[in-house]
């Protein structure tokens, strides 16, 4: 298959072209603006070609391909999409805090970004399946567990622009028969998450560089931390599952953790790992946060096929050594 990844160089986007390439027989496209991941990340996944505008974007040759440009171009996206099965759109203006400092970025980003990219869907000769990332921020102020058949409340303007996303890809499935498919993730850590200010990393970082550990308020509020390679099963089962053309799926545990008890397990992960952990203190709840926020899952396991598979007391432990690993390596190659 010819998959295009938008936003392919962070996170999310090279666990996922590592899993195809480990699988073999896949070529991969990357549309990337390189504001967050860069060159160098993708290139520690695998070496690619890098595409330029004399390119011949017909030629999936390469098993790994680089287009450096913006999902706000819809020249550089019509040019990345040709020939493509499917389109993994991760790119987007990511988190709460960055919404709300500047709300009209973020609806640029997240609403008219997945316009421009479903267009191109629609332009193609054969239109791709596209599969969304969203999250649970649409559903926002909720009575979890948060279903897909809830009506959506959003507390933030990350929220509301992630809900006009799910929208369109509605929309663009009834109207033009796009198989738009949106995956509402859960909160996603793991491996490779350097770049990421979610709080695992976050915290991991901190605690590297001696810092003191800021919970947002008394740490009650919840979530539900999902292991990157059990999201990664999820995107590939809805870029592969026939007949889901136009649906919504919650990806996430089904486990209601709050923050403070994902803290004190990370602590003991750390400890573990022999790090030295700082203290914890409590600052003000941050604007826009939902005080609860866990997932009912039984669509997705029922549609999909896909049960996560790792613990948050396993995936935390990865998460750890991996930060370890990353930041020794890195010191020793710099003596």
């Amino acid at each position: 298959m010819n998959w295009l990844v938008t936003g392919g160089c962070g996170f999310i986007g090279r666990a996922l072209i590592a899993d195809l390439l480990a699988e073999g027989d896949q070529s991969i496209r990357v549309l990337d603006n390189l504001s967050t991941g860069t060159r160098e990340d993708l290139a520690v996944v695998a070496p690619f070609v890098e595409l330029d505008n004399t390119a011949n974007f017909h030629d999936w040759s390469q098993p790994l391909a680089l287009k450096v440009g913006d999902i706000l171009d819809p020249a550089a996206i019509a040019e990345a999409i040709i020939g493509a099965d499917v389109v993994i759109h991760l790119a987007a203006n990511t988190g709460v805090p960055q919404s709300v400092a500047d709300p009209v970025k973020d609806c640029h980003t997240n609403v008219l970004g997945v316009v421009n990219m479903l267009e191109a869907c629609r332009a193609a000769g054969e239109p791709p399946r596209f599969v969304m990332a969203s999250s649970g921020a649409p559903l926002g102020v909720q009575a979890p567990p948060l279903h897909e058949e809830m009506a959506p409340h959003p507390a933030s303007p990350y929220g509301a622009s992630k809900l006009a996303g799910e929208g369109y890809c509605s929309a663009y499935y009834h109207c033009y028969g796009v198989e738009t498919v949106t995956l509402r993730f859960g909160n996603v850590y793991g491996e490779g998450s350097g770049h990421k200010g979610s709080v695992v990393a976050k915290f991991i970082k901190e605690a590297m560089s001696g810092q003191r550990l800021e919970i947002y308020g008394d740490g009650s509020q919840t979530r539900d931390f999902i292991y990157i390679a059990d999201l990664i099963l999820a995107i590939r089962s809805a870029a592969l599952t026939p007949g889901i053309g136009g649906e919504t799926f919650q990806i996430a545990t089904a486990a209601e953790t709050t923050v403070a008890e994902m803290t004190e397990q990370l602590i003991k992960a750390m400890r573990s790992e022999g790090m030295h952990v700082p203290d914890v203190y409590h600052g003000p709840i941050r604007q826009g946060d939902v005080a609860r926020n866990y997932s009912d899952t039984t669509k997705a396991r029922q549609r999909l096929a896909w049960t996560p598979q790792v613990s948050l007391h396993d995936g935390l432990r990865r998460t750890v050594r991996y930060f370890l690993d990353t930041y020794y390596h890195s010191t020793a190659s710099k003596e």
